[in-house]
């Protein structure tokens, strides 16, 4: 009885190894798939706002009033908005406020992109003028001249994605240029006490007002997305395949080599057989004796 026991056991025992084994592969292989099936899903968005901004290239510039109306009249969501749309600024710029957008790089050098307010009749809206170098002390910031007057010029909307920040932004002793680590509308609203528009206007590369213009609409190219997607699928299948081979080689090797439990649970019976067997001789003679 106590054999048996010991071998539902050790039968449990393996279930729950085999169990545990077959889970472990599974979660890491289904994460593997997914990591790669998001890439490709990115690669796929990246060509459809590639092609999409091509086509708004060929269009002619929208003023900002058309823009804003554009905006309320097609109930744009997500990305699919008036992100990208061309447009053509006609506007004074308010020199009072000057935004320095921290930890930009450019050639592996460390600047700032300066935003300044644009006001027009009816709106006023951020616009990002381009990249300035910074100091490595970074007490010191750049000195930008901020610019005053009217202007005209051609640009691109750009909806604000929001990044993710250790610690909320304060401006409650705000010095002008102002040092931001990411674009908040609304508080810059706040600031300088005038509603600005939910978008930023980047300057074209073409316009000669502003600083250097390193910007690119698409960051990461589709291509680069789909080249990630192949090696998170090739990690996938090889995770497998190699979870496939160690579960075989552990077989084979269990095979050969029986447990050493196994073995002296076997053996338990018939050592005590020997025992008692050897207790009922030494009766017998015993009574031969007397």
């Amino acid at each position: 009885m106590q054999y048996v026991d010991t071998q539902v056991k050790i039968s449990t025992k393996s279930v729950v190894r085999n169990v545990l084994w077959l889970g472990f592969t599974l979660i890491v292989f289904v994460g593997l798939v997914k990591l790669s099936f998001w890439q490709y899903d990115r690669g796929l968005e990246k060509e459809r706002r590639a092609a999409r901004i091509t086509q708004l290239n060929q269009q002619s510039p929208l003023t900002l009033n058309e823009i804003v109306r554009l905006s309320k009249e097609k109930q744009f969501t997500g990305k699919e908005s008036i992100n990208d749309f061309p447009v053509t600024i006609n506007g004074q710029f308010n020199e009072n406020y000057i935004f320095l957008l921290d930890n930009q790089v450019e050639k592996n050098s460390l600047g700032y992109r300066v935003l300044q307010v644009v006001e027009t009749a009816t709106h006023a809206v951020l616009v990002n003028l381009g990249w300035v170098q910074g100091s490595i002390d970074r007490s010191i910031l750049p000195e930008v001249i901020p610019l005053q007057g009217h202007y005209q010029f051609k640009g691109h909307v750009r909806i604000v994605e929001q990044g993710i920040m250790l610690a909320e932004q304060d401006f409650t002793q705000a010095s002008w240029p102002l040092r931001v680590q990411q674009i908040e509308l609304a508080k810059f609203s706040t600031l300088i006490n005038k509603p600005l528009l939910p978008f930023v206007i980047y300057v074209d590369q073409e316009e000669s007002l502003g600083y250097k213009k390193n910007w690119h609409p698409i960051v990461m190219p589709a291509e680069k997305h789909f080249g990630y997607a192949f090696q998170w699928a090739t990690l996938a299948i090889a995770w497998l395949i190699l979870m496939i081979c160690l579960r075989i080689n552990t077989a084979k090797l269990a095979s050969r080599h029986p447990s050493h439990s196994a073995e002296s649970c076997a053996d338990i019976p018939a050592e005590n057989t020997d025992i008692n067997t050897i207790n009922n001789n030494n009766k017998h003679k015993a009574v031969k004796y007397d």
